[in-house]
């Protein structure tokens, strides 16, 4: 049986997000704000950077499964509340499908956050 890894979920998660109609980027929360500065400091030592995909926050529980936060702007004319409701469906489809594809699979819990209409 193969893992996913955080990294994994995350960048799956938001191809499945920006898929979504209305759903004009993802958007980093403070924590990744941090990490970019942190991973550009790192590579300016000469270090490997740490990095995950922007707007997308990963968490796995061997309990409770998955937990993925979802930030995201929105096109103006877009009904917030669907889009949002399709970005939830479709990163947790995603999600089942690629943990089920790497025989890892595990409850998903989606939070959509949406943080500005552009």
């Amino acid at each position: 049986m193969t893992s996913s890894s955080n990294r994994d979920i995350q960048r799956t998660a938001a191809r499945a997000a920006l898929d979504v109609p209305g759903v004009a980027a993802l958007h980093p929360g403070v924590a990744d704000r941090l990490a970019a500065v942190a991973s550009r400091a790192q590579q300016a030592m000469g270090a490997d950077p740490v990095s995950g995909e922007a707007g997308i926050r990963a968490e796995h529980s061997p309990q409770s499964g998955w937990h993925v936060e979802v930030r995201c702007a929105v096109h103006e004319g877009h009904r917030v509340l669907d889009v949002a409701q399709q970005v939830r469906e479709h990163v947790q489809a995603a999600l089942t499908a690629h943990l089920a594809q790497h025989g890892s699979a595990a409850p998903v819990t989606v939070l959509v956050t949406v943080t500005s209409t552009v």
